[in-house]
């Protein structure tokens, strides 16, 4: 797995293929990929800053257009669906093992797909990732290590020392 790449599967990782070489190009980093919905699916493409600064309107409003045209010559999807492009906010999601060591000493949730120790389910502080697991430490003082490939969804808790990091003023030289 490659720190910097989201895992996604079937049809998401068909339309990552599809997006991520125009977003590395304009400057972006891919995040995640979803596709909600059956009748008229919306497919969600979460988006980063390469330079770090927030994702703003008009960023969402020009990679809109972009990947519209994009996925209408590709044509992943048949019939209708709806795009929405996205910043991760402030209780993002953890997609990548970039993401799990940016954000070591936050509190996370983390689902997986297959039980660990008896649970699919964990709650804890972000300690960082590897290539290969991202680290919890849990209520209990103990750690777990997910393997990244296994993880179903892991996010961000939104707690006062998130809301507190994400809207510190970024300091330059």
């Amino acid at each position: 797995m490659n720190e910097r790449e989201p895992q996604h599967t079937n049809l998401e990782a068909r339309i990552a293929g599809i997006v991520e070489p125009s977003l590395a190009h304009m400057g972006y980093e891919l995040v995640r990929v979803a596709v909600l919905g059956r009748d008229r699916p919306t497919v969600q493409i979460m988006v980063d800053r390469a330079d770090g600064a927030p994702v703003s309107i008009d960023d969402c409003e020009l990679l809109g257009h972009h990947f519209n045209a994009l996925m209408n010559v590709e044509d992943p999807i048949p019939g209708a669906w709806t795009l929405e492009i996205s910043s991760p906010g402030i209780d993002r999601p953890l997609t990548r093992a970039k993401d799990w060591n940016r954000f070591a000493g936050h509190a996370a949730r983390a689902e997986v797909v297959a039980p660990i120790d008896g649970r699919k389910r964990f709650f804890g502080i972000v300690l960082g990732a590897d290539e290969t697991v991202a680290r919890l430490l849990l209520d209990d003082g103990g750690e777990v290590a997910l393997p990244l490939t296994d993880i179903r969804r892991a996010k961000l808790v939104l707690t006062d020392a998130l809301i507190e990091a994400a809207t510190a003023p970024t300091r330059t030289n």
